[in-house]
């Protein structure tokens, strides 16, 4: 079977199923494992990738080519043609992370292709673990994803039986700075689990603005810095200048130093297997007490 992924975490996802021989192609963000990077890149994207804009102008950037109904992602279509895939992954879930899978189709229509194209759109944490078994069952390793999909419950299960002892902490799951953004879909199941009250938004909802009023209001006891599509180093250095947001310094989490970065793109953007190591880093932001502190690389403690 030959396969082709459209977003990193179904990558991840194929990788996890011992898989990895039968992917074709990926996209230019699969980086994990490393052997992704090996693979041929079938999307490319119309956004800067230079590293020079900020977070303001990278939100007006996917704001203006949404409005003009430009898409974000390019199909490399000859690429696709040579393949000719059995199983395209793709999603709905979100025009700015990934191919949209109508995108996808009409790309395929296009080229006379007749693969097969599934859809990962997890809403929650449940969605993702769904997920990677319908991924099981479309390329025949169904005993492989059953065994994956147990021992990621298997984990979140014992860090909810650990927070059932412990006192919810109101947590800020801060997805984007300028302007701010709450983390969506799993993201609050996520701090929920883990022993957090999420603020400002419920599970399965969207990733939406809020307003630095809002923050304050709210009192973060702790606040987790996420930016969408940026690993640690990145997060660290954008979290610094939360400082110089007035509401934001008279929080809790600030006057008690809870405010922390992390890597966002492995461990919270993408609905994969890693997610559940996302859950163990939160679960130390929340809990330091109760849980053991994350390996290196993958949350850092910011401060002004």
């Amino acid at each position: 079977m030959k396969i082709v992924s459209l977003l990193p975490s179904a990558t991840e996802i194929v990788f996890a199923l011992g898989l990895g021989e039968q992917l074709e192609g990926v996209t230019y963000e699969c980086d994990f494992p490393d052997a992704a990077t090996t693979k041929p890149v079938v999307v490319g994207t119309a956004l800067s990738q230079d590293g020079q804009l900020s977070p303001r102008e990278i939100d007006d950037a996917v704001r203006s080519h949404m409005d003009a109904r430009q898409p974000i992602y390019a199909l490399n279509d000859e690429l696709i043609r040579k393949i000719q895939p059995d199983l395209i992954l793709a999603q709905d879930l979100c025009r700015v992370c990934a191919v949209p899978s109508g995108q996808v189709q009409e790309a395929l229509d296009k080229l006379g292709t007749d693969a097969e194209v599934i859809s990962l759109d997890p809403p929650d944490l449940e969605g993702i673990l769904s997920g990677i078994q319908r991924v099981g069952r479309a390329t025949g390793t169904e005993d492989r994803a059953r065994e994956v999909v147990e021992d990621l419950r298997g984990r979140i299960a014992a860090l909810k039986a650990a927070a059932a002892r412990l006192p919810a902490i109101r947590t800020l799951a801060l997805e984007w700075s300028d302007p701010p953004y709450v983390g969506g879909h799993w993201v609050p199941e996520m701090v929920q689990t883990v022993g957090g009250q999420n603020l400002l938004n419920e599970p399965k909802e969207r990733s939406r603005t809020v307003t630095w009023r809002e923050v304050a209001d709210a009192q973060p006891e702790v606040i987790v810095f996420m930016p969408c599509g940026f690993y640690l180093e990145e997060a660290e250095e954008q979290a610094r200048r939360l400082f110089e947001v007035p509401e934001l310094r008279a929080t809790t989490a600030v006057s008690s130093d809870a405010v922390f970065a992390v890597d966002a793109t492995s461990y919270f953007s993408r609905p994969g297997p890693r997610i559940v190591d996302g859950m163990d880093v939160l679960a130390w932001a929340i809990h330091p007490d109760a849980y053991p502190e994350p390996p290196p690389g993958r949350i850092s403690r910011v401060q002004a």
